[in-house]
């Protein structure tokens, strides 16, 4: 039995480890670029110290501020993974603190993206587990349901599949699907090759900005 606002799937296959080291070398803003800078995870905050994230998204869905679901969801995460929480972005009770955070850290998890509140945001920043939320209260979580695990859920203005991979950075978050991902660190890498030398010609005085006054009137006259 698998009733509807309790139901509950297996994880989805995880991205390889030689694609997640890949994703920590790359800068979130260039898998962005490389995803037409349309897609994203917006409005949660980083709450550790600087560190790249990257995992396979095992998702919840829950009221907003219970905890039930994501308890539950535990049984379901994989060294690998990064757990990604849909708490509708309620902020009047917190959904986690460092007990729960620790304990995810604990099972190999990757991070978490929270779109609701959490709590003991002291000890979470002296650590590098990566650890994203909406916001903070004191203010502790219900336990007492519904929740959904591995269904498609939405944090951040962002639809996030099960199996999504998850990269997040001190910019911010990204979901990138599976079949996508090669493509997106192929455009990446070129992208990063090319900033660099951009870097280059600022120091050796020789940055090309001849474009910008040709482009601002073909944008001017339309």
């Amino acid at each position: 039995m698998n009733p509807i606002g309790w139901r509950e799937y297996e994880s989805a296959p995880q991205a390889s480890p030689a694609t997640l080291a890949a994703l920590r070398e790359l800068a979130v803003s260039l898998l962005s670029d490389n995803m037409a800078r349309a897609s994203g995870i917006v409005g949660l905050q980083a709450y550790h110290r600087p560190h790249a994230m990257a995992g396979t998204a095992v998702t919840v869905r829950t009221r907003g501020g219970d905890n039930l679901a994501i308890h539950r969801a535990f049984d379901f995460c994989r060294p690998g993974d990064v757990l990604v929480i849909d708490g509708g972005g309620e902020l009047t009770q917190a959904l986690m603190g460092d007990i729960m955070a620790s304990y995810a850290e604990s099972l190999g998890v990757q991070g978490l993206v929270i779109d609701g509140a959490i709590r003991d945001v002291g000890a979470l920043r002296q650590r590098e587990f990566p650890v994203y939320a909406r916001g903070v209260t004191h203010r502790g979580p219900y336990k007492n349901g519904p929740g959904e695990i591995n269904v498609p859920v939405t944090v951040g203005r962002m639809v996030v599949n099960p199996g999504d991979i998850i990269v997040g950075d001190e910019d911010g978050l990204l979901a990138i699907a599976p079949s996508d991902v090669e493509s997106v660190i192929e455009g990446a890498r070129k992208q990063g090759a090319k900033e660099a030398a951009a870097l280059r010609s600022i120091t050796e005085g020789r940055f090309d900005r001849t474009w910008v006054m040709p482009h601002r009137d073909r944008m001017m006259n339309g």
